[in-house]
């Protein structure tokens, strides 16, 4: 390791890490250290893949569809959306982390591309980590904690199924689950208002003005990589959600959102034309 900070190293460790609050912390490390030029570029990038990321032992893991659903109404309903949405922060973390250093090696990242690549990886990470901590620190004003409420690693399932190929992550990850947030968020912010809660309403809009730029990095990318491979990229998209998002594309979608993130609707549209799930 040279004399500045590895920074592949320093970003596996945030992967290693299990603790909630520490690995947000880990995370905004690297990219302080990487804003203050404090890390070294690994050359050649290693080839070694790491596994699964560090998880703490709370929250419960259940299936989808097992985790707790109550009315915004009441304060235990907002303490259950809040805590899903804390625990897609605490996961979106690792699926930053891990693109970076899981694809840093990718060799359609050449040259000054890969150090954008790992650059622009590593502040969404950052972005992540800080969405975590404010829903965390809304909990806890609420009386609850992060871990408190049972959980599903569904956004984790989608970035096992993928970590082999940077363009499927790229096609899974930010294009269809984070955008599936721009679809939905707006709809929370209202119903967070009407139910007399403006605090966690407006820590909704933060991330959600933040998921538009995660989704127009994952956007740029997915084309780099489909341009790097002579591909079409709006039929290789919706190969790649067919083959490896099995929940379809279910509308309504936020146009506006997406198309200021630049995902036109000729990408994701056709997938949702039946209404049936993809194979």
């Amino acid at each position: 390791m040279s004399t500045a900070a590895d920074l592949r190293e320093m970003s596996l460790a945030v992967l290693q890490t299990a603790e909630p609050r520490a690995k947000a912390a880990a995370a905004r490390a690297v990219r302080r250290a990487l804003d203050e030029a404090r890390l070294a570029w690994p050359a050649p990038w290693p080839t070694d893949l790491p596994g699964a990321p560090a998880r703490p032992e709370r929250p419960l893991r259940v299936a989808p569809g097992k985790t707790p659903r109550r009315r915004l109404g009441t304060l235990e309903g907002r303490i259950a959306l809040l805590h899903a949405i804390a625990h897609i922060e605490f996961n979106a973390i690792d699926l930053a982390f891990d693109m970076a250093v899981r694809f840093g090696g990718d060799p359609a990242l050449g040259g000054a591309a890969r150090d954008r690549f790992l650059a622009e990886w590593i502040a969404v990470g950052d972005d992540e980590a800080r969405h975590f901590g404010l829903v965390a620190d809304r909990l806890e004003a609420l009386g609850a904690a992060y871990g408190d409420l049972a959980a599903h690693d569904g956004l984790w399932d989608a970035a096992r199924a993928t970590g082999h190929d940077l363009a499927a992550r790229l096609a899974i990850a930010p294009l269809v689950l984070e955008a599936r947030g721009l679809d939905v968020t707006p709809g929370m912010i209202d119903r967070l208002n009407s139910a007399g809660d403006p605090v966690s309403a407006g820590i909704l809009e933060v991330i959600y003005a933040d998921e538009v730029g995660h989704v127009a990095t994952g956007m740029r990318w997915f084309r780099h990589v489909c341009r790097a491979a002579g591909l079409e990229p709006e039929t290789r998209y919706q190969g790649l959600v067919q083959q490896y998002y099995r929940g379809g594309l279910k509308p309504p979608f936020n146009t506006d959102a997406r198309d200021r993130a630049e995902f036109p609707e000729e990408y994701y549209l056709p997938l949702a034309a039946t209404g049936a799930p993809l194979a």
